[in-house]
């Protein structure tokens, strides 16, 4: 089973590094043409809106409640049962989620003064974000389907279109900032109807997919049929299971709306950088890992649900604990090399270095939750991850009015990742004394091997890493440096591991291996 999940994940995993690469570039390119100032804030805050439920809907609550429910059907073998099933999900969708787009062009000043209200005093910025939410907000119609395509193609195994799918919102933002920009009175609009081609864009391109399945939605009501409502109920609760950390990051962004001008783009760049490692394993590792879970649980076989889930938080140690360290260690580093041109300069690289020093710090936090919420949702159980998640976002809000003032920007970005933890641990917790996850033998000689080996690497990042030279230097030798530290620092802790005693079977294989 672990060879087949590896598989899947390496594909997905590959897929989405397209994406993050693509998405790199296009934060590289507003870093250069915009830079930091309220009309990048204005912009910020009128696309997290939308891509709030983009990550909700094609990465979060709609995927944990609609492909269990999809599975179910896929095992029956009732095509039509399916078909029928999967038309009358799609045309519930489509005709919400028009309604609410329709209620979200009306109602964006009052969107704005929700999600940040510290604009309200800023009139010209205020009016502006209104304007860029009044466009980017129709992006929701096309993404909801998407997520919907996404989730039949995640279930019959076909992870590659689904993954691939968010290089096109990137595409279309380098298009608008690069080329239609210059053209326009306030170029930042240009930005937003980048977000508005690229959502139909993403729809389109899963359109050949679905048509190879057989599975081309026809849109037809289903609110009243049994099965629609049932996803539906699971849907609204994993609402606040697996999305927390986006409701906690919007949280963030309402606190810094009253900071100082510039507050909300250094939190949007060090997300961001935050966002690589989560979107190429924790996404990658959620999406492979429900279906296969789903399965298992269906069939009652826990043992086998039991390795799945184990081989997951596995990967996730391998992979997160080393990125955590070295995302922290090497913050400056990396947003010197990635955004210092033109209009981003050596005082925004610091201050955005504060925050994505917190943000980093949870990075393995954010990595489990996408990995052990499906221990939950691929049971049908969206109610325990969404009491959790409840108690994130409250404690995400104590927190935040705790720390926005005496940390700045980077206290909303430390109450998130604290957050995290709390929800991590909760759900961890419950898995095990529930038992519904009985760990394989082994863990505790895999995390001293994790542990030690991320330490070396840790230890050479601090000791050859002269932070004050990096930001002295020209780009190219930022970023011939970047390069080798980044490849000397994944080889020191490869070998600190095969010196350990890990061996690729250790994760590969047989997930009760240890030794």
């Amino acid at each position: 089973m672990s060879k087949q999940l590896f598989k899947s994940t390496a594909i997905v995993g590959g897929m989405t590094m397209v994406s993050r690469i693509t998405g790199f570039i296009r934060d590289m390119l507003f870093a250069n043409i915009f830079g930091v100032n309220a009309a990048t804030d204005a912009f910020f805050v009128a696309f997290k809106i939308p891509n709030f439920l983009r990550r909700l809907f094609a990465e979060g609550a709609f995927a944990h409640a609609f492909v269990p429910a999809i599975t179910d059907f896929i095992k029956t073998g009732n095509r039509t049962a399916l078909k029928e099933f999967v038309d009358k999900t799609a045309g519930t969708l489509a005709v919400i989620q028009l309604g609410v787009t329709v209620v979200g062009i009306i109602a964006a000043p009052l969107l704005i003064i929700v999600f940040a209200p510290g604009f309200y005093w800023e009139g010209g910025q205020f009016d502006l974000a209104v304007k860029l939410l009044k466009i980017t907000f129709p992006y929701l119609l096309f993404i909801f389907l998407t997520g919907l395509s996404g989730g039949i193609l995640n279930a019959h195994g076909k992870f590659a279109v689904p993954a691939i799918t968010p290089v096109f919102l990137n595409i279309a933002m380098i298009i608008a900032a690069v080329w239609i920009s210059p053209m326009m009175d306030e170029p930042i609009l240009a930005l937003a109807w980048g977000v508005f081609a690229a959502g139909l864009l993403q729809l389109l391109f899963q359109i050949p997919a679905l048509l190879q399945l057989g599975l081309m939605p026809k849109l037809r009501w289903g609110l009243n049929d049994v099965a629609v409502k049932r996803m539906f109920s699971a849907m609204l609760p994993a609402i606040f299971g697996v999305s927390v950390v986006q409701i906690n990051l919007l949280i963030d962004t309402l606190f810094a709306s009253f900071l100082s001008s510039g507050s909300v783009s250094w939190l949007y760049y060090s997300d961001r950088l935050v966002e690589f490692p989560i979107g190429i394993f924790g996404v990658a590792v959620s999406t492979v890992i429900l279906p296969s879970l789903a399965n298992t649980h269906a069939a009652a076989d826990t043992l086998n649900f039991s390795k799945a889930l184990d081989w997951g938080l596995k990967l996730v140690i391998l992979i997160g604990l080393p990125a955590t360290l070295g995302l922290t260690q090497m913050s400056e580093p990396l947003l010197s090399t990635f955004f210092q041109y033109n209009e981003f300069d050596a005082h925004d690289v610091e201050m955005t270095a504060k925050s994505l020093m917190a943000f980093a710090s949870g990075l393995l936090a954010f990595i489990l939750i996408k990995v052990l919420v499906p221990g939950f949702t691929s049971r049908l159980d969206t109610k325990t991850p969404a009491r959790f998640g409840m108690y994130a976002i409250y404690s995400n809000l104590i927190l935040n009015a705790l720390l926005f003032i005496p940390l700045a920007h980077a206290g909303p970005a430390l109450a998130t990742t604290l957050s995290a933890y709390l929800n991590a641990g909760l759900l961890l917790l419950t898995l095990l004394k529930d038992k519904i996850y009985q760990p394989c033998t082994g863990w505790g000689v895999f995390l001293f091997r994790i542990v030690l080996a991320s330490a070396v690497m840790g230890i050479f990042l601090g000791y050859f890493v002269d932070v004050s030279a990096w930001l002295s230097w020209g780009v190219s030798q930022r970023s011939l440096h970047l390069g080798l530290v980044v490849v000397t620092a994944i080889l020191i802790y490869i070998l600190a591991l095969f010196v350990l005693g890990m061996r690729p079977r250790h994760i590969m294989g047989n997930p009760a291996a240890s030794e």
